[in-house]
């Protein structure tokens, strides 16, 4: 995410145990289940409510229709999941919107609503290692959320449709599921919208067609995909098709603003896997939105969100992220940096590389002189954010860059760039923490010492002493 440019399942608590025993009935039976009741959130750091315990979600089938004139979202969520446990019942996340019914396994089932959680009870309750399939439909307003930094996520209208982005917890707003980046999943999303206008998601467009009820894209992500980088733009958009690193590339442009800088898309991905690795999805592009369509660009999956036509910079950056963040997922929230301090430094490599100051010299030019342009560099640690508003503050990003350069200082370009590569292929659309990073790099170099970077630039507080 660029905001300047943003697990263990949990016992399930009293409460709601109690809620799972007292579901709203909606046309299931009434006989016991076996099993118990699934984890209402994963204990993350930041945001313990997010995510849900006792399945892992493999796929999402999303059918929606949304018209931009009444702000009005009607969809049923097909969600294709694993018990890993015995479950008598199981939540989902969803923020707002009115369900209408719930099945599992074509079976009606009960549900209950408590605030975020979505409580499913299933007419029989679910083994350990079975494979399920419940069906969620539902309808309504979507909302738009304020993060505890200020900045606005969800759903969010703009002039002439809808933009969903949902880093941190926003995608809850318009689709249930198990919102948390360490669950992730495939998707087809199938959007029906008015015509004349655009429907644009993640991955690759398998179909359009124009029927009485509107225009419908049909979309399909087959790599696995964490929902906070799953995204809809509806609206008045031109659409760009072209190829890019052996991949096709899809663009929308809203109409009225610049592609100038997309230009440089081909050229920025053929760098990316010279220095990362080989791209990890079988597509690439980008949507511009308005400028008043969000207050930050975003690293959807495949196709990054900008409000704007983006500099080269901030293009670099969000691309950056579809090897990290996007394919090496972060496990918790807790491991931000790895996303966007990894994106921050390809924006220096890029620099860089195009003639401009080494990475030395901006990391130099931070350490001197980074206090004037960043107030609060040295105020937290980057593996240890100091709470949900501060995810996205300069600590993570730029300190989190001058942690990647430290690392490179230390073992040569060579070894460097070993283990950048190495890391996005061990790890390619999975997830891993910062201990997974760590343990990574010294194994990588097992003759360097990095106890001085991680105790000082990674974990330490105030500003490290100058070597």
């Amino acid at each position: 995410m660029s905001r300047s440019a943003r697990l263990v399942p949990a016992c399930v608590s009293a409460l709601t145990a109690l809620a799972a025993l007292t579901l709203t009935a909606c046309g299931a039976g009434d006989g016991a289940v076996r099993g118990t009741p699934g984890g209402a959130g994963v204990r993350d750091p930041y945001f313990p409510k997010a995510g849900n315990g006792g399945y892992d979600v493999g796929h999402y089938d999303l059918r929606l229709s949304y018209d931009p004139d009444t702000d009005h979202l009607s969809g049923t969520a097909g969600i294709t999941a694993r018990a890993t446990q015995d479950l008598s019942a199981f939540d989902l996340d969803l923020k707002g919107l009115d369900v209408e019914s719930v099945t599992v396994e074509g079976r009606a089932a009960r549900f209950h609503r408590t605030g975020q959680e979505l409580t499913v009870r299933p007419h029989d309750g679910l083994d350990k290692g079975e494979t399920f399939k419940a069906e969620v439909r539902y309808s309504g307003t979507p909302r738009t959320l304020t993060d505890a930094d200020g900045s606005q996520e969800g759903w969010l209208r703009t002039a002439d449709g809808a933009v969903a982005l949902g880093e941190p917890i926003g995608s809850m707003t318009w689709f249930p599921g198990n919102h948390h980046p360490a669950d992730k999943a495939s998707y087809d999303i199938t959007v029906t919208v008015p015509d004349g206008l655009e429907a644009v998601s993640n991955g690759e467009l398998r179909k359009k067609e124009t029927g009485d009820a509107g225009t419908t894209f049909s979309w399909h992500t087959a790599e696995p995909m964490a929902s906070y980088v799953a995204t809809l733009a509806v609206g008045d958009y031109g659409i760009h098709r072209s190829t890019a690193a052996d991949v096709p590339v899809y663009t929308a442009v809203r109409e009225g603003e610049s592609a100038k800088a997309l230009a440089r898309l081909p050229e920025i991905m053929e760098w990316g896997e010279e220095n990362f690795g080989p791209y990890p999805f079988s597509s690439t592009g980008a949507i511009v939105g308005g400028e008043d369509d969000a207050e930050y660009a975003l690293e959807t999956q495949n196709r990054p969100f900008f409000p704007g036509a983006p500099d080269t910079g901030l293009l670099v950056h969000e691309l950056a992220h579809q090897w990290f963040g996007d394919s090496v997922t972060p496990k918790s929230w807790r491991d931000m940096w790895l996303n966007e301090g990894f994106a921050t430094y390809a924006e220096w490599l890029w620099e860089e590389d195009e003639g401009g100051d080494s990475a030395q010299d901006t990391f130099d030019r931070l350490y001197e002189e980074g206090e004037d342009e960043y107030p609060d560099l040295w105020a937290f640690p980057p593996a240890e954010p100091n709470g949900a508003a501060h995810l996205s503050d300069d600590p993570v990003y730029q300190r989190g860059a001058m942690v990647i350069q430290k690392i490179r200082q230390t073992v040569g370009d060579d070894t460097f760039y070993d283990i950048v590569q190495g890391w996005t292929a061990g790890h390619r659309h999975g997830n891993a923490d910062t201990d997974d990073f760590t343990e990574y790099v010294e194994q990588r170099a097992p003759d360097e010492d990095f106890d001085a970077i991680w105790d000082e630039w990674l974990y330490g507080e105030g500003k490290p002493a100058r070597p």
